[in-house]
C-alpha cells in the first residue's frame, strides 16, 4: 500500500458528488490494484466484478485483439435504418445457447436498466398487434429493483423508487405482488410448496381482481440481486406464475440482467431459470446484461420469445421507435467472441461449480458461530450475506448503523471487493453484502474469498458488540 498527493475533487456527477470515488489502476485475473482516499491498495480480490458484470476477469489477453478486430471491421449505423451482422450473429448464439424453442428474436442494448425499459415497450406492443390494447397492468413485487430509468424504477419497489415515485408511471398501473423471500416471509412449519403456493395464490387473486383482461404481464427477478439478495426461489413457485400467466392470457417477463449469461446456469450454458422450469414452461420474454460482455463493452440486451415475435410479424412487422446505439456492432461484434472463449473455456460450468463451493463454506462456517449473519444464501456464482441483530428474530440492525456499507468497508481493508447494501427486509430496513466473482475463480481463490469473508464478519461483530449495538 502506498499514498499520493493527488487530488480528491471529483468532476463526475454521481457518488459522493465532490470527492473521487476509489479509483481501479490496473487488474489481472480476479485481483486489482485500486486507488482510495490518497492510498493504493494492491492485490485486491474482486468478490463482486462491478455489480456481478465481470466474467473474464481483469486484463484477459485475449479480449484485446478482440476489439481491436470489432473495431476495425464495425462502422456504426443507426438499427431502425441499417443493421449489422454482428448483432445478428450475437442474437443466434444466444438463442442457440438456449434450450431449444425458448427465444426466437433479441434486442441488444447498452444497460440493463435500458433491456428492462425496452421490454416494457415490447410487451406493450405486443398486446397492441395482436388487438388487445386494454391489457396495460403490469404486475412485479415488493423489494425489487429493475433498473434506474424511470420506467424501471415503476416496476420496482425499493429506496431508489421511492426518492422518484412522483413523476415514476402511476402506481395503479405498476402493481406490486409480495416479495419471494423464504428466509423472512416463509412461516414456521410451512413447506417449500406450501410458501409457493401462498404466493401464487395472492398473485391469482391480485390477476382476478384487476379483471385479467386488463392485466399485461407479470415481472420478477430469477434470482434477485441488490434488491434483496439472491433468494433462490422455494419449489414450485416459478412453474406456478407460468401456469398462471398461461391461464389468464399474460406474459410472463424474468429479468436475469445480474443472474443470467452464464453466472447461475447448472446446464454449463446461459439461463439463471434453468435451474427452476422446464424449457416448455420458457418466459415469453427476458432481460439480460452484465456479464453479456464482461464489462470490456456496455451491453444488454432483451430476448423474445417465439410467440411474442410471432404477433408482431403478423402485424406490423416493426418495432415503434429505436435508440441510438441498439444493436451496436462493435458491441455485439466484442460480446459474441467474448461468449464464444466463455463457452470454448467452459467457465459457465466452472463458475456454477466454484460459486457453490464458496456458498458452502460460508454456509458451513457463517451459520455455525455465534456472530451477524442470518442468512447465506445464493446460486453458482451469485450469493449473498444478510446481517441480523437477532438470528432468532431476525430482528435487523437500526438504519443508522449501515452495517452493510460497514461491512463493505471493512472486507476492502482486509483485501476484499465486496458490494454492501441497505433495505432488503423492506425496501428501508436490512443489510446484506453481495458476492459475484468472475467465472475464472479458482478454488484457491474461493478459499481466499472465504477466509477474509470469516475474518470481516468476526472484526464487524466484535466492534458491534463493543459499541453496545449488538
Amino acid at each position: 500500500m502506498t499514498t499520493d498527493s493527488a487530488p480528491t475533487e471529483s468532476y463526475v456527477f454521481q457518488g459522493t458528488i465532490n470527492k473521487k470515488m476509489p479509483q481501479v489502476l490496473r487488474g489481472k485475473g480476479v485481483r486489482m490494484t485500486i486507488k482510495k482516499d490518497g492510498k493504493v491498495y494492491e492485490d485486491v480480490i474482486d468478490g463482486v466484478t462491478g455489480a456481478a458484470v465481470g466474467a473474464l476477469g481483469w486484463g484477459d489477453e485475449e479480449v484485446l485483439p478482440i476489439i481491436n478486430k470489432a473495431a476495425s471491421e464495425n462502422t456504426y449505423s443507426f438499427p431502425s435504418l441499417i443493421g449489422n451482422q454482428a448483432s445478428e450473429d450475437l442474437a443466434k448464439f444466444y438463442i442457440d445457447s438456449s434450450p431449444k424453442g425458448a427465444f426466437s428474436a433479441a434486442l441488444w442494448c447498452c444497460s440493463g436498466s435500458e433491456s428492462n425499459e425496452n421490454a416494457l415497450k415490447i410487451i406493450r406492443q405486443y398486446q397492441q398487434e395482436r388487438g388487445r390494447p386494454e391489457k396495460i397492468k403490469i404486475i412485479s413485487r415488493d423489494t425489487s429493483y429493475h433498473g434506474f430509468t424511470l420506467g424501471a424504477l415503476s416496476i420496482s419497489n425499493c429506496s431508489r423508487f421511492n426518492a422518484f415515485k412522483e413523476i415514476c408511471i402511476p402506481q395503479e398501473l405498476c402493481l406490486k405482488m409480495p416479495a419471494c423471500y423464504p428466509y423472512r416471509y416463509q412461516k414456521k412449519g410451512e413447506t417449500e410448496e406450501e410458501y409457493s403456493q401462498r404466493l401464487l395464490d395472492t398473485l391469482e387473486k391480485m390477476i382476478v381482481d384487476n379483471d385479467p383482461n386488463t392485466v399485461s404481464c407479470v415481472i420478477v427477478e430469477t434470482l434477485p440481486g441488490s434488491s434483496l439478495g439472491t433468494a433462490p426461489p422455494p419449489k414450485g413457485y416459478l412453474p406456478g406464475i407460468r401456469a398462471l400467466c398461461n391461464k389468464y392470457d399474460v406474459i410472463m417477463m424474468l429479468d436475469e440482467v445480474m443472474c443470467g449469461t452464464g453466472r447461475s446456469n447448472p446446464n454449463g450454458k446461459l439461463n439463471c431459470w434453468e435451474n427452476f422450469l422446464d424449457p416448455k414452461d420458457a418466459p415469453d420474454i427476458q432481460t439480460v446484461g452484465k456479464t453479456l460482455g464482461s464489462g470490456y463493452v456496455t451491453i444488454a440486451g432483451v430476448l423474445v420469445g417465439p410467440k411474442i415475435r410471432q404477433a408482431f410479424v403478423e402485424g406490423t412487422n416493426s418495432v415503434f421507435g429505436a435508440q441510438t446505439y441498439s444493436s451496436h456492432g462493435f458491441n455485439c461484434a466484442v460480446a459474441l467472441e467474448i461468449q464464444k472463449k466463455i463457452a470454448r473455456d467452459g467457465l459457465t460450468a466452472n463458475i456454477f461449480k466454484m460459486g457453490n463451493l464458496m456458498g458452502e463454506k460460508l454456509q458451513k462456517a457463517l451459520l455455525s458461530e455465534d456472530n451477524i449473519v442470518g442468512d447465506v444464501r445464493g446460486i453458482g456464482g451469485f450469493w449473498s450475506l444478510e446481517f441480523v441483530k437477532d438470528r432468532a428474530t431476525k430482528e435487523w440492525f437500526p438504519v443508522e448503523l449501515d452495517v452493510g456499507h460497514r461491512f463493505q468497508d471493512i472486507c476492502f481493508q482486509n483485501g476484499l471487493n465486496v458490494m454492501g447494501m441497505q433495505g432488503n427486509a423492506d425496501g428501508h430496513n436490512g443489510d446484506i453484502s453481495l458476492l459475484a466473482p468472475a467465472f475464472v475463480i479458482t478454488e484457491k481463490d474461493v478459499e481466499d474469498i472465504v477466509e477474509i469473508v470469516i475474518k470481516s464478519v468476526g472484526q464487524l461483530s466484535k466492534e458491534l458488540k463493543t459499541e453496545g449495538k449488538w
